[in-house]
């Protein structure tokens, strides 16, 4: 059973950050914070304002960490070639564009995030991340 946090629990800490543009396109970014305990090509878990996603942690091409598409599950997060990117769909649906804010949950860290507009409350889901191990096992059966 996991436990439910919500984002104004004293245990998330939160992060406001500003949503940018891939390049020139129509594409959103959400830029991660150097505070983060992530690397480049960790697939984390992302609530989309307490809808369950995958993300894969990216690079921007000034070297900065950020996450570009959220997907179903962690195989599509990794491909990001297939699969519907509810993280784009989220920012449409809220209407939200370049240099608006949202802010950044750490609901578990290194692994489990929300992202919500400021103001709104939501509750997530604190997951434990898996061990080392699944990772692998994981990872080696995605090919």
């Amino acid at each position: 059973m996991t436990d439910r946090v919500p984002s104004d629990h004293d245990a998330v800490a939160d992060h406001r950050v500003h949503l940018e543009s891939v390049g020139s396109t129509s594409r959103p970014r959400l830029p991660l914070p150097a505070v983060l305990d992530v690397e480049e090509a960790d697939v984390v878990r992302l609530s989309l304002a307490g809808t369950d996603t995958h993300a894969q942690v990216g690079r921007t091409l000034g070297g900065d960490l950020a996450i570009t598409g959220a997907f179903d599950n962690a195989r599509l997060a990794r491909t990001a070639d297939e699969g519907t990117d509810r993280f784009h769909e989220w920012v449409t649906e809220q209407d939200l564009g370049p240099g608006d804010p949202v802010v950044l949950d750490v609901v578990t860290a290194g692994y489990a995030f929300g992202i919500r507009r400021p103001g709104d409350r939501v509750v997530y889901e604190a997951l434990e991340p898996p061990s080392d191990s699944l990772a692998d096992i994981a990872r080696n059966l995605d090919g």
